[in-house]
C-alpha cells in the first residue's frame, strides 16, 4: 500500500471513528487497517490514533496530521479530477438539520447518485454548531444570519417561520389577540448552539422588528424535540413552517400571527475552502442549486 493510499486510510479511520468501517471502505481487512496504520505510526515516529474496543480518538500529532493531509489529498483530487472532469470520486461529509435533509435532499439524491457513482456521502444531522475544519466537514447546510470567520457560502433560499401551538395549550391559556397579549403564555424554548441561550420570538409588526422573550415551561437545544414538545402543548413555537404543515392542514396546530410573521431565515450552504475546493464538493454544492432549493422552500411557506 503506497504512502498516498495509507494517508487515504487514516482520514476515514478519522471520520469514521472505525477501523472496520474504513476497511470496509477501502476493500480491506480490518487487520490489513492495522498493520497499515502501525506503519505510518512507525514511519512518522509518532502516534497518530488513541485505540479502545469500542472507538477510535486522535492525538493531539494526529488531529494536527489529519487536518494537514486532508488538505493535501483534497488538492491531489482537485489535480486528477482536472483530467476527469465528468468523474469526481471521493467522500464527502455534509452537515445539515435532519427533518430538512429528509424533505428537500434525500428525494432528490437517487437521480445525484446515478449521475455520479463515484461519490459518497455522510449525512450528520445535529443542531449542535460543528466546526467544519476541526471536524473534517466538506460543507454544512445552515438556517440563519452567518457569523462564522473563514467559511464561504452560497445562498440556497430563505424559510418562513410561523408561530403556533397546540389546541389544548390554547385551550388552557387563551387564544392571544396581539402580540401585546402574550402576558401570562409560556413558549417551548429552543437553546441556541451559538449563543446558549433561549431564541425569543419575533415578529414585523407596521414595518419594525419586535423580539418578545415570555416564559418558557420546557427547553431543548435540539429542534425535533421542541417541536413534539410544541405538539404536547407546553406553549407557543416558532419554526420554519415545513415542519408543521401538516399538523397546520389538519387542525393538530393552530396558527396564530400570521399578519406578523418574522422575517425569512436565510439558508445557506457554507464551507472552509474556496481556492482549494475539491471536484466532489463543487458538484454536490452546484447540485444543491440546481435541484430548485429555493424554490422548494418558497413553496414551503404558502
Amino acid at each position: 500500500m503506497d504512502r498516498i493510499t495509507r494517508m487515504q486510510l487514516f482520514v476515514r479511520i478519522v471520520e469514521s471513528h472505525s477501523f472496520v468501517k474504513a476497511a470496509q471502505e477501502m476493500g480491506i481487512g480490518r487487520s490489513t487497517a492495522t498493520s497499515t496504520i502501525q506503519r505510518l505510526e512507525k514511519e512518522l515516529s509518532v502516534r497518530l490514533l488513541t485505540r479502545t474496543t469500542r472507538h477510535v480518538t486522535t492525538t493531539p500529532e494526529g488531529k494536527a496530521f489529519y487536518q494537514r493531509i486532508r488538505t493535501i489529498l483534497a488538492e491531489l483530487d482537485e489535480a486528477c479530477g482536472a483530467f476527469k472532469e465528468h468523474d469526481p470520486k471521493g467522500h464527502l461529509r455534509i452537515e445539515a438539520p435532519g427533518l430538512l435533509t429528509r424533505t428537500f435532499i434525500v428525494p432528490h439524491l437517487p437521480a445525484f447518485m446515478m449521475k455520479y457513482p463515484g461519490l459518497t456521502l455522510q449525512f450528520g444531522q445535529t443542531d449542535r454548531l460543528v466546526d467544519l475544519v476541526r471536524d473534517g466537514i466538506d460543507c454544512a447546510i445552515r438556517a440563519g444570519e452567518l457569523n462564522d470567520s473563514g467559511l464561504f457560502y452560497r445562498r440556497l433560499g430563505a424559510l418562513q417561520e410561523v408561530t403556533c401551538a397546540s389546541p389544548a395549550y390554547f385551550q388552557k391559556y387563551g387564544l392571544p389577540a396581539s402580540i401585546d397579549d402574550l402576558k401570562g403564555h409560556y413558549m417551548v424554548g429552543f437553546v441556541s448552539s451559538r449563543t446558549g441561550q433561549i431564541m425569543p420570538l419575533e415578529f414585523m409588526h407596521k414595518g419594525k422588528r419586535e423580539i418578545r422573550t415570555i416564559p418558557a415551561l420546557v427547553t431543548a437545544d435540539n429542534s425535533d424535540t421542541v417541536a413534539d414538545l410544541a405538539r404536547m402543548g407546553f406553549g407557543l413555537i416558532q419554526a420554519p413552517r415545513y415542519r408543521f404543515e401538516k399538523e397546520l392542514a389538519h387542525g393538530e396546530l393552530i396558527e396564530v400571527f400570521a399578519d406578523k410573521l418574522p422575517q425569512p431565515m436565510p439558508l445557506n450552504v457554507v464551507y472552509p475552502h474556496k481556492n482549494q475546493m475539491s471536484r466532489r464538493l463543487s458538484v454536490f454544492l452546484d447540485w444543491l442549486q440546481e435541484i430548485g432549493f429555493s424554490a422548494q422552500v418558497a413553496l414551503s411557506r404558502q
